[in-house]
């Protein structure tokens, strides 16, 4: 786990707590001369990258539109979990040359690191180990191989500087210190066969291979349309969540070694997780959707909340599936959907609906739900439904509170199915959704009910 802020390498391993290392894993580029420097950073949900753009003014008498631009792309490669990258794109709009030092990423005197330059066919890399005294007197050992850079560019007026450093990582389990040497070795030898078939790619089609993974994980999502009270978040405190979950999870789902019959378990359980997710909606849970999350200790802190959330409410297979089942489990539990034996119901509660929300990939078997609460033009609330079929077409049936009404089977227009907001007394869920017909008739029969009110009737009672 990297902290671009802080420029520090966090080893996670599952039998320990986080440990921060001595080592900074991303290289500092300095301008020899400069007068003034303005920066900002953001991050980039769907491309999952972090971006940092600086603003150089190199001299004095440089006019504010001609300064020099630093631009920062960083990211943990996606589905090679030993990969990060950082991509230096430097543009020189002035007519004069400016210069830059880069610092590499070895550590500072007295860290527990060495490094060594290392050549390979015609590639030049360094290689940096070190380790981590843990409990019972073992230790955790920890090698980067990093694509060497030059220390020094020139970048002519009217001219641009590209370079993307390239760094693998590999950590131990906890071994007796009479063992380094030979685990020391194995590490060394996994990094440096990693490194030279990640030099021969291409950097773009690396890029494009992570924003490929990152984009199938965005499939799923949560979209908020309007908020109307203030324990409500906002759709840029939802969607930095779900960037820090998912950027903090490994994702079993993309590792090549992963066997068929894992993967297998796995997808079906994202495809129908039975009894997931059990309780109330999380929306208004304030703790697990923080305004602000300022350091890594606070994201490892949120993400081991949301497991154990989660766990707890019957969705201990989509934890078990790293990052894709986590963001199931995150778009289910914040609309209060859950699975049963025979259906999938949205069971929120009708006092929120007057927040307009979406929630967009919710797997049903191998097809994709989208379930968005919607307000009328007198703020009245209503459902609509669309399904995304990946394979070939399955019929599903979807029905409002009580199911007095026939179900309806639903369709991948866009347009959709839309739903009144029932309300039963006592309270059942809103919707029902299963490929079952008859069981949804079926319920009408079997919920009991004293009455079944619209939304705006209840509202006024």
């Amino acid at each position: 786990l990297i902290d671009v802020a802080t420029n520090q390498l966090w080893v996670l391993l599952s039998s320990l707590p986080a440990r921060v290392t001595d080592y900074p894993p991303l290289a500092i580029i300095k301008p020899v001369t400069s007068t003034s420097e303005a920066q900002s950073t953001a991050v980039l949900f769907r491309e999952g990258l972090v971006r940092r753009i600086r603003c150089i003014q190199v001299a004095a008498s440089q006019s504010p539109r001609e300064c020099v631009t630093v631009r920062e792309d960083y990211y943990a490669h996606r589905s090679r979990s030993h990969l990060y990258l950082q991509k230096i794109h430097i543009h020189n709009p002035s007519d004069r040359t400016a210069t830059f030092e880069i610092s590499p990423q070895t550590p500072p005197v007295g860290a527990k690191f060495s490094t060594s330059l290392e050549k390979a066919e015609d590639r030049q890399y360094l290689m940096s180990s070190g380790h981590l005294q843990v409990e019972g007197g073992k230790v955790v050992l920890l090698v980067v191989a990093t694509k060497k850079l030059i220390n020094r560019i020139q970048v002519n007026g009217k001219s641009e500087f590209v370079e993307t450093a390239l760094s693998v990582v590999y950590t131990s389990q906890p071994v007796e210190p009479a063992k380094m040497d030979d685990a020391l070795s194995k590490l060394k030898d996994s990094a440096k066969k990693e490194m030279l078939e990640v030099m021969r790619m291409g950097v773009e089609d690396l890029l494009h291979e992570h924003q490929q993974m990152w984009s199938d994980l965005f499939i799923s999502g949560v979209e908020m349309k309007k908020s109307t009270d203030s324990h409500t978040p906002s759709g840029e405190t939802v969607n930095i969540t779900l960037y820090y979950i998912l950027s903090s999870t490994p994702a079993p789902l993309l590792d090549p070694l992963i066997s068929n019959e894992d993967r297998d378990k796995m997808e079906a359980s994202l495809n129908y997780a039975d009894h997931c997710v059990s309780g109330h909606a999380t929306m208004h849970a304030e703790n697990l959707w923080p305004e602000d999350v300022n350091s890594i200790l606070q994201i490892l802190q949120l993400l081991d909340l949301w497991k154990l959330t989660l766990q707890k409410r019957g969705c201990k297979v989509l934890v078990a599936a790293g990052a894709h089942g986590l963001m199931q489990g995150m778009v289910l539990s914040f609309g209060g959907l859950q699975f049963t034996e025979n259906h999938l119901q949205f069971q929120a509660d009708p006092q929120v609906l007057h927040n307009s929300y979406a929630l967009h990939g919710i797997h049903y078997n191998k097809d994709l739900i989208n379930l968005a609460v919607l307000l009328d033009h007198e703020e009245k609330p209503f459902l609509h439904v669309s399904v995304k079929f990946q394979d070939k077409p399955v019929r599903l049936y979807a029905c409002e509170a009580g199911c007095m009404n026939e179900p309806v089977e639903l369709t991948s227009e866009v347009a959709g199915h839309t739903f009144p907001v029932m309300v039963t007394q006592p309270l059942t869920p809103l919707l029902y959704i299963s490929t079952d017909l008859t069981h949804l008739q079926d319920l009408r029969h079997t919920l009991h009910l004293k009455a079944i009110l619209d939304h705006k009737d209840r509202k006024s009672t």
